[in-house]
């Protein structure tokens, strides 16, 4: 006889007992714990899309625009410094790309030049490469250290106070890259060295039968011829009658010597020179003064240094304007009389006072000389 309550044999398992181990807790859970996980993914990617798509299209700015990322400011700051600026239009993006393409830590600060309609990866490309705004100084050859530290003060990308100015003939003039919030105390540093370097170099391949004993006479020199012509071609003409003359024991007779001597560089001489300035004494007056002065009248430039390092070949021993802008060389007295003559009557022609003539132009022992 058959036993009424043994299972069937190929019968199907009890449904109740699949039910209750699907609604297990564990099972609940863990189903639950999946479907998130698909979720998160599904919702991962999209957001990932969505902020590649942000990352790389174009930004909000309308035109090219500067801001300044201070030295303190971290990612987040800075996420909110460009949201603020309209640079970005979505900050999260931003803290997202520069943390997840760890460059959240090279992030550099100082000003920056953002281009119309710049990407995030283009704002953030620009932070981290440090490709900072930079501006030019320009420092004329000639210029005394006076009107140089005054240049640099009306500059208002560069900071700081100067301290002292520095001796005269010690700084390089020429054009400087600098970044805003450079110190004055750096350009002027880095004008030093440049010109103790330059200085280095010229003195070596200087003509060894110069009268000159040494790098600072150079200077001086050079900064005279500086100050004389303001013609390329003519710097070594210049140098070579001072050098004549200098071995001739001959005054320099140098107007612009006069003009120092009564400024001392504190500007110009806002008048025309007389002739008790020239006769009157002061240690850079070289009417009066047998030699070179005591140190230099002004920062020359290169061109001058080398010029008066190797002067050209001549017997010259007087210039003087010639009316075209540059200067007629006589190697006598009589001949530069003559030249002198020739100025005067084009003075008298164009109508100019013949004592307004700019110092520097006249020339050594120019219309004023008194050999």
């Amino acid at each position: 006889m058959t036993d009424p309550i043994s299972p069937t044999p190929g019968k199907s398992p009890d449904p109740h007992k699949a039910s209750r181990r699907a609604n297990h807790p564990l099972v609940v859970a863990g189903s639950m714990v999946f479907t998130l996980l698909i979720v998160a993914i599904v919702l991962g990617g999209g957001a990932l899309w969505i902020g590649k798509e942000r990352f790389y299209a174009p930004g909000p700015l309308a035109q090219d625009k500067a801001v300044i990322v201070p030295n303190e400011y971290g990612v987040m700051d800075i996420a909110d410094l460009l949201l603020k600026q309209g640079v970005i239009d979505d900050k999260w993006v931003f803290v997202g790309a520069a943390v997840g393409s760890r460059a959240s830590g090279r992030l550099k600060a100082g000003e920056y030049a953002f281009t119309a309609g710049a990407s995030i990866q283009q704002v953030l490309d620009t932070i981290v490469s440090g490709r900072v705004i930079e501006y030019t100084v320009t420092v004329p050859e000639g210029l005394t250290s006076d009107q140089i530290v005054e240049r640099l003060l009306e500059m208002a990308e560069l900071s700081g106070a100067v301290r002292q100015v520095p001796r005269e003939g010690s700084l390089m003039p020429d054009t400087y890259k600098v970044t805003r919030g450079t110190s004055r105390e750096d350009v002027l540093r880095r004008m030093a060295r440049t010109q103790d370097a330059t200085l280095k170099e010229v003195w070596a391949k200087r003509d060894p039968s110069l009268p000159l004993k040494s790098p600072e006479e150079l200077v001086i020199l050079a900064s005279i011829v500086e100050k004389e012509t303001g013609v390329p071609e003519e710097r070594s003409e210049v140098a070579a009658v001072f050098v004549n003359r200098l071995n001739k024991k001959m005054r320099l007779q140098s107007d612009p010597t006069i003009i120092y001597g009564l400024v001392r560089g504190k500007g110009r001489l806002e008048r025309p020179l007389t002739r008790t300035d020239i006769s009157t004494p002061t240690p850079f007056n070289t009417y009066t003064i047998p030699a070179l002065p005591p140190a230099p009248i002004g920062n020359p430039g290169r061109a001058s240094l080398e010029a008066t390092a190797r002067p050209a070949k001549s017997d010259n021993l007087y210039f003087v304007a010639d009316g075209t802008g540059g200067h007629a060389f006589a190697p006598s007295l009589d001949q530069h009389n003559k030249n002198v003559a020739r100025w005067r009557q084009i003075e008298r022609e164009r109508k100019v006072d013949p004592g307004a003539q700019p110092a520097g132009t006249s020339g050594t022992t120019g219309a004023t000389a008194v050999d």
